[in-house]
This record gives C-alpha cells, structure tokens and sequence, in this order.
C-alpha cells in the first residue's frame, strides 16, 4: 500500500504521482494506492478533488468503456483541449485552440460488445458487454449512459443473436452494432474459423433470431447471414447504403460539428478533394460548396458514395475513387487546381500525402484527426512548407474516455 499526491492526469487518462498511474483519480487529490511496478490501483480516496463527481454508470470502474466519468464535465473538457496544445507545442506549434466540442449523454449510435459463454467456463448462454479495465475478462453491461437508448433497450436480443457464434469453444464474437435509420446493422468478427467458420446450423439460427428481432442486418466479417432492409444513413443532402462492417462517426452530433467546422473553412472553393472520404461524411456537404473528387482505400465505401449521388439534388460534380492513399497518395501535380484539401485519416496519419500537398499549390488545408500525435506530426510538414495552423477545434466525440477527435484548418 502506498499513499501518493496525484499531479495530473496522463494521456491514457490515468492518474499521475511521482512516476506512477493510478487510474480513477484526479489532479490534487491524495490517495493510496496498490502497487504493481509503477502502475497502481486505487484503494481509497483520502482527499477528493472539488472536480470529483458522482459517476452516472453502476458499471463504472469495472468496464474499461469510459475512465472519466468520476470527473466533472468543466475540467474533463479543457483537460482534452490541453493534451492537443501538448502535442501541437511538441512539435512547435502554436494556434488557438477552441473550447472543446462536448457530445451528449445517449447519443453514440456505435458500439463494440464482445461476446462469451453464459459463465467463466463457456457454459450456458451468451453474455454480452464491454471488456474489464486493464483486463480481457467481460464486464456484462446491462446499460451504457453513452450509448443511444435505442442500443441499450436492444442489448438482451444482442446477447440472444450472440449465441450462435458462439458454437466454437475458442470463438470470441464481436458485434459491431450501429444503429442506422432502418434499424440495427450488426457485423460480427472473431469467429473461430480454423473449425471451419460458423456452422449451416449457427447461420440458420441467427438468422431466425435476427428475424425475430427485427434487426436490419447481420453479416459475419462482411459476409451476409440475415438482411430484411439495407441500413442506410443520411449524410447531409444524401441517404447513403451503409457497408457492412463500414466505417462511420460514432456520435451523430460530433460527426455534425467536424463537417461544419470544415464546411465553414471550405467556403468559396470551387476544386475541393476530400481525402479519406468514407462513404462521404464530408464530401456531400462539400459539393454544395464546389466540385469534389473524393478517395478512400476501401472499395465498398467509395460504391456507396457513387450509389448515393442520386439521393441529393443541387449538388457539385463529386467523383469518386478507390485509392490507397498511404502507397498512392494524390500527387502535387495532380492538386495544383485544387482549392481546399480535406483529409480524415485513420489514427497513423497520413504523412506520405501531407507531403504531396506541401508541395502543391493548394490553399487552404482542413485536417481531421482522432489522433492529436499524428496531426501534429504532419501538421508540421505543412507549416515547414509556408502553412499557418490558423485555428483548432477539439470534438468530445468519445464520451469520458482519454479519446480525442479534432479538426485543424491550415491556410498558406
């Protein structure tokens, strides 16, 4: 047992003290602590912090989903917003850095539930939750304060349809559920297939249970098991076919702040390309503005925004293609009639195309990141090439956890 002052809280949201984590606490307070090398966990809090609140989840603690919710909404926000001047003044980068965008309670419309046997033992029928903190053990959820409630009232007919995948005594299912505007897409991954898969029988009995339910879609890795109606999402103008297992912002309200913010930044070009596209989270918005081309890798997504082009009217020309962009990036010459570049990279970044467009006559850049690290890094490749980081807008898109989301604006 030791007793320790927490100084600050570190970038994977634990607390700090002379060296050491300690999860669950706060700046300023004084604790005691067990001790595993350097890393701790709490045993009792001898001197909370004016910031401590009431966590609004009975789960919280055990299941690893959220780490802030003992911390009140004021210092939690500006505690976001500091980790990205952190990592902007690594690099030596200075800008103003907004107050930070904060999503509500009940709105994140994706979630991954892992799935296990009805008991530690594999016996039984499935349990369904998120995994434990600092742990592969389940934490079997029964509600989720982040979460839409139309998910969480959706939770026992999830552990239902888990059992089938269950079949394989190492499986260890996960349900990607998103809930779209015509009802639950649920892709499942982590499947045992070196027995072969999922069984003729697995198949026909989640799709009798999905049918039961009234669920959209259940596919298995992308492959279809079940569908009475293709999940579809509105993008702006446009009603875009979801993918399976397709990527799309988990927080409607964050997903609205980032496009307007870089719609807002895009005003008056009439050549925009928006780079890790999707299946167009901000390329429809932006041909209201100009023409756009718009390249992602994955070939599903860029079939869905092309499907999706007759939905809305009074748009720009929008092309689209599938291209990687880490091996294939848009060259220089290829941007030089381009006005605003948009990028939405996943979290390694997108350096090699930051390259390409620091050697191009583009004029404005708008960046979109989930990782302040990697922005920062290629942020500075283009103010080493006569870019000004003109402003920064941090976005809560990940309710109480150490996850950051932002978008930067870079102008020549």
């Amino acid at each position: 047992m030791r007793e320790l002052r927490i100084q600050a809280v570190g970038a994977q949201g634990d607390g700090i003290a002379e060296g050491s984590f300690v999860p669950l606490t706060l700046p300023g307070e004084r604790i005691t602590a067990e001790m595993t090398g350097n890393r701790g966990e709490l045993v009792e809090v001898l001197e909370p912090s004016p910031d401590r609140v009431l966590p609004p989840c009975p789960h919280f603690g055990v299941c690893g989903g959220c780490a802030f919710q003992h911390w009140d909404a004021a210092p939690y926000l500006e505690w976001k917003r500091e980790q990205i001047q952190f990592q902007l003044a690594r690099e030596g980068l200075e800008t103003e850095v907004l107050p930070t965008f904060a999503s509500p309670p009940a709105s994140r419309r994706r979630v991954a539930l892992h799935a296990r046997g009805g008991s530690r033992d594999g016996r039984g029928g499935a349990r369904l939750g998120f995994k434990e903190r600092r742990s592969w053990n389940l934490a079997r959820i029964e509600t989720c304060p982040v979460s839409d409630p139309k998910l969480v009232a959706a939770f026992p007919a999830l552990a239902r349809l888990a059992a089938p995948f269950l079949e394989h005594p190492k499986s260890a299912p996960t349900l990607h559920v998103t809930l779209t505007a015509t009802g639950l897409d649920i892709d499942v991954t982590g499947v045992e297939a070196r027995s072969g898969g999922l069984s003729a029988d697995a198949r026909v009995r989640a799709a009798m249970i999905a049918g039961e339910h009234d669920f959209a879609r259940v596919t298995l890795a992308g492959e279809m098991i079940y569908m009475a109606r293709q999940p579809m999402v509105k993008l702006g103008p446009a009603v875009v076919a979801l993918p399976a297992g397709s990527f799309l912002q988990a927080v409607p309200q964050a997903e609205k702040a980032m496009v307007e913010f870089a719609v807002e930044a895009a005003q008056g070009a009439s050549r925009i390309v928006d780079l890790f596209s999707g299946v167009g989270t901000f390329t429809f918005r932006l041909a209201q503005i100009g023409g756009v081309y718009a390249a992602d890798s994955a070939a599903p997504a860029i079939a869905a925004l092309k499907g999706a082009l007759g939905t809305a009217s009074g748009l720009k020309a929008i092309t689209a293609e599938a291209r990687d962009l880490t091996r294939r990036p848009v060259l220089s010459t290829e941007l030089n009639k381009v006005d605003v570049a948009v990028l939405d990279p996943p979290r390694a970044g997108a350096y090699e195309q930051h390259v390409e467009i620091a050697k191009s006559k583009v004029a404005r850049v708008v960046g979109v990141s989930c990782n302040p690290a990697t922005f920062a890094r290629d942020a500075k490749v283009l103010t080493e090439a006569g870019f000004r980081l003109e402003r920064v807008l941090p976005v809560d898109q990940f309710l109480w956890s150490p996850h950051i989301e932002l978008v930067g604006v870079f102008s020549r």
